[in-house]
């Protein structure tokens, strides 16, 4: 289905409520602490847990040897990102492959990690040594006043888990969303892991949201419209009987962490044009059910409202002069 851009606007007044409200957000302290865990049955959906979130740990501190984003300490970032598509030069670029090549060899080490049992809490503290110890910054932490260091979506949480205590289970599945600062620039990556045996609807979720990931990224070169992302992207899933979720955007990146084009990732047919030197992510959120989402009282947590699981995967990409390149691979 082609979506207008009365759908657009309303992304877009979703993504600007909730930078509105996270600016105001009650800190990791005064979250209200659910512990809600029980196994969902459904003929389509599979066998999995329902997550709500468990306790959260105290924030990290940061060695004050690692230089910091301009939220590091504040949680606001001093100035937004740009408004139109920033064209990086050379020197730029290097930076963006060098921030990239950190955050993905750091999410290429999470797959040891995880095994029944452990904690999506256990899982951000590896990780930010990992960060910590290349001389880097976890870009999410404090962002907007996020208590962690990754994000951690498990099963029905479809963006933005907080890292808690909850133990893995088997037949979990999760996102984790790594992103580091690094020489003055963000590199962004994330990617699906499998907690034991997983079942089959929830294999084939994460593989077809590989596929729509993967062919997104091989239309980008110059002069590519952007909407063209969101329709192969939206064709691909409905195809294979899943939703996008479109209230989450890819986005520029840069020295700043989120900054123009807005990535749609379902159908539409929002102007602009790819051009060589643009970086930005793409990072479709698919759905075995609805596309409604419901944030939690952490002003973090998105679920989807019917419960159904997703699915989520993101490359940071650099538009070249004859097609594209991947920088997080």
């Amino acid at each position: 289905m082609h979506l207008t851009g009365s759908v657009i606007q309303t992304t877009r007044y979703f993504k600007t409520y909730l930078l509105n409200f996270l600016k105001t957000a009650s800190k990791a302290g005064d979250m209200k602490i659910f512990r809600f865990v029980h196994t969902y049955n459904n003929n389509s959906f599979g066998k999995y847990a329902i997550v709500r979130p468990w306790l959260v740990s105290e924030k990290v501190v940061v060695p004050a040897y690692i230089p910091q984003p301009s939220y590091g300490k504040s949680s606001i970032p001093e100035r937004d990102g740009p408004v139109t598509p920033e064209i990086k030069d050379e020197s730029q670029i290097e930076c963006m492959r060098q921030s990239c090549k950190l955050a993905s060899h750091i999410l290429h080490q999470v797959d040891a990690l995880i095994k029944p049992g452990i904690t999506t809490d256990f899982l951000d503290k590896q990780v930010h040594d990992m960060i910590i110890g290349n001389g880097a910054y976890p870009s999410p932490l404090n962002y907007h006043g996020f208590p962690k260091s990754i994000c951690t979506s498990v099963n029905n949480v479809a963006c933005h888990g907080i890292p808690d205590s909850r133990p893995l289970q088997e037949g979990d599945i999760l996102n984790v969303d790594v992103t580091v600062y690094l020489n003055g620039y963000h590199g962004d990556c994330s990617a699906m892991f499998q907690v034991g045996e997983v079942d089959l609807e929830g294999k084939q979720l994460i593989t077809i949201t590989e596929l729509c990931l993967k062919s997104a990224i091989e239309i980008c070169k110059p002069n590519q419209h952007f909407c063209n992302i969101g329709n192969v992207i939206e064709d691909i899933a409905n195809k294979h009987n899943f939703n996008v979720i479109p209230a989450f955007v890819g986005h520029g990146i840069g020295t700043y962490f989120h900054g123009a084009p807005d990535i749609f990732h379902f159908a539409n047919d929002y102007s602009g044009r790819m051009k060589p030197g643009m970086t930005f992510t793409i990072e479709p959120v698919l759905s075995q059910g609805m596309t409604q989402i419901e944030i939690l009282e952490d002003g973090w947590t998105a679920c989807t409202v019917d419960n159904s699981r997703t699915a989520q995967i993101e490359h940071t990409v650099l538009i070249t002069d004859d097609g594209c390149e991947i920088l997080t691979l």
